[in-house]
């Protein structure tokens, strides 16, 4: 059926998660949760909608609402037949705009807006095809695969060949992974436990019942304080038990001599990392880092702006994890360069999940990332946060501490109508209330 791209509409969507404190750190003090919603619509008679969204934390959403709709122009009259043929082609449409390039390139809002319009292409992708988006993507061939990326800046570190020998050599695999990822799912961490604004009392009574839930890997926020970080350290350690995995993350919190000093006295408590110890730009300081601190692995990316930063990351041996954002990279095309970067490394990826829909998003780049490029578990595992979950027409489904494949159409991301409107900025009921 021939469809033509006829509409785009993008809405400003804000949870005020600040009066709870869920989401808080180090540096991100009084987070809401936010989304720039976007819906792309076509004249097929199915009806079918693309959704996608970028995540942000509330003032600023409204700069990114206004990039989607300079890049609108991009999208809005073409064919979809022509840009499924060529997805990578298409990205660079719009990371490539003469005019809008200047005020990136591939980077902030722009790319912010970037990843909203790509990823609701994906999903209406995939509806079409009548699968989820890991399940499309693991029925490409190779050459299907590479079509979707585009390699500029990356055939220093990676080529099409590169690509295509990755992908092949997994190929013939393929279908046992997807039958164990059915049967047992993608394992998780859990963030929620401990979020920076979280009294001793809540902290210990969340790490109770996630454990109670089958919950065996936990991350703690740390930051500037010294004593504070011990303190939590030692309370969470002590409510998960020395077998239990334990991640820390300092949010950029840091400079360089400062991570590795703050980081001295957290060593006894066996973290497995620690996440964003200075700016997500620093290369050369997460390798002085992660030189400084083993064991102690160093791993970053949510907010690393596009597959150059992880490029240099790994070619600097800066990193032993790599924690992308599916929405801070420009959507699922750039995501799925940067799952071939790290499989040339050997670096696990873990994505970034905790905020609203990136749970629903980062499952599917894991499933993709371990049934077709990587093949391997060893260290890998998806970020979970319980909350806001419920605004969403296909939530994420956890069994214990992992996250089971989605089986509706699409990338898990469309929210429902009632939520879209109670949340809507600045009028929508939600943000009416006191």
């Amino acid at each position: 059926m021939a469809r033509t791209i006829t509409g785009l509409s993008v809405r400003d969507i804000r949870t005020p998660t600040s009066r709870t404190l869920a989401g808080s750190d180090a540096v991100h003090t009084d987070p809401d949760y936010s989304a720039t919603y976007v819906v792309l619509s076509t004249d097929a008679r199915d009806g079918l909608e693309g959704h996608g969204m970028t995540f942000t934390l509330g003032r600023g959403n409204e700069v990114v609402v206004t990039a989607v709709r300079a890049l609108q122009h991009l999208v809005v009259g073409s064919k979809y037949d022509d840009i499924v043929a060529n997805l990578g082609g298409f990205w660079e449409r719009l990371t490539f705009e003469s005019q809008l390039r200047w005020i990136g390139p591939e980077k902030g809002a722009i790319h912010l807006a970037t990843a909203a319009i790509v990823n609701a292409v994906w999903d209406l992708y995939a509806k079409v095809e009548r699968k989820p988006v890991w399940k499309l993507v693991a029925d490409m061939t190779p050459e299907q695969f590479v079509g979707c990326i585009d390699f500029r800046y990356l055939t220093d570190a990676l080529t099409r060949d590169d690509a295509l020998n990755i992908l092949r050599a997994k190929f013939a695999t393929r279908g046992e992974r997807e039958a164990q990822m059915r049967k047992d799912g993608y394992p998780a961490y859990i963030t929620s436990a401990g979020w920076m604004g979280y009294p001793d009392d809540k902290v210990r009574r969340l790490c109770r019942e996630a454990l109670a839930a089958g919950w065996t890997r936990f991350k703690i926020k740390v930051g500037r304080d010294s004593a504070a970080n011990v303190h939590r350290a030692a309370l969470v350690r002590e409510e998960i038990g020395p077998r239990a995995v334990m991640m820390m993350d300092a949010n950029q919190a840091w400079d360089v001599g400062e991570a590795i000093e703050l980081m001295r006295p957290l060593a006894r408590f066996n973290p497995l990392w620690i996440e964003e110890p200075t700016s997500p730009d620093d290369v050369l300081g997460h390798a002085t880092i992660r030189r400084a601190i083993k064991p102690i692995g160093v791993a970053t990316g949510e907010h690393a702006a596009n597959r150059v930063i992880f490029k240099q990351l790994m070619q600097a041996g800066a990193i032993d994890f790599c924690q992308f954002d599916n929405c801070r990279l420009g959507g699922l095309s750039e995501a799925l360069a940067v799952l071939l970067l790290a499989a040339k490394f050997g670096v696990p990826v873990c994505p970034h999940a905790g905020g609203i829909g990136l749970c629903e998003y980062g499952q599917h780049v894991s499933l993709i990332d371990y049934i077709c490029v990587s093949g391997s578990l060893d260290n890998r595992m998806i970020e979970f946060a319980d909350h806001l979950h419920e605004h969403f027409k296909h939530p994420v489904v956890m069994r214990g501490d992992h996250y089971m494949p989605p089986a509706a159409p699409g990338f898990s991301i469309e929210m429902l109508p009632a939520s879209l409107d109670a949340f809507e900025f600045p009028g929508g009921s939600e943000w009416r209330k006191k």
